[in-house]
């Protein structure tokens, strides 16, 4: 297992906040809350780019919304601002992790996605029907996965592979933004029926 250490400073570099931007902001142009932070986007990502540098970055509030997709669905939106450095913290965690992942994830990964999962599916469909004429498909949905995730596991696994305190730091304020408090979410959940 490969070990990563001094990703910190790159991560945080104004270059690498710039381009998380760029890919941010595809397709958010006109959202509100997008053109506020562009409209003084030097300021802020000098602004941020300082905060992170100096370790005074401090993950803000989520915005909570419901859509429906057919089911409802409870979301929590980041703030831009927010948002900019999960995507800076992806760009350089993303080569060093996604080369250990299984060929058959396809969600919320480059150049999988949907479309290539269901081909996929389809393929070993197809597969076993031809060899035994018949084939079943389980579809399911394992209710409040995210939630149930331990952070302190998932920082374990990922402290094996980077050694750079620093990185380490911020990725911890990131994995523990969001707390859901469990009687809150069967409040909700009592809520929605």
């Amino acid at each position: 297992m490969r070990i990563y250490k001094n990703i910190f400073k790159d991560t945080v570099a104004l270059e690498n906040l710039l381009e998380a931007w760029d890919e941010f902001k595809i397709d958010k142009r006109k959202k509100i809350d997008v053109q506020i932070f562009e409209r003084n986007l030097a300021d802020n990502l000098f602004t941020l780019n300082d905060d992170l540098t100096q370790k005074q970055y401090n993950h803000g509030p989520y915005f909570r919304f419901i859509i429906k997709d057919p089911k409802v669905r409870l979301i929590h939106k980041a703030t831009v601002r927010d948002r900019i450095v999960h995507h800076a913290v992806f760009r350089a965690l993303n080569p060093l992790f996604e080369p250990s992942f299984i060929y058959d994830s396809f969600s919320c990964r480059e150049r999988k996605g949907t479309h290539r999962a269901v081909k996929r599916l389809r393929e070993f469909a197809n597969t076993v029907y031809r060899r035994y004429g018949h084939c079943y498909v389980l579809k399911c949905d394992i209710k409040k996965f995210f939630h149930s995730i331990s952070h302190t596991i998932l920082l374990g696994i990922i402290a094996k592979r980077i050694k750079d305190s620093d990185m380490l730091w911020l990725i911890e304020r990131l994995i523990n933004s969001f707390q859901q408090s469990p009687q809150r979410e069967r409040e909700r959940e009592r809520e929605r029926e």
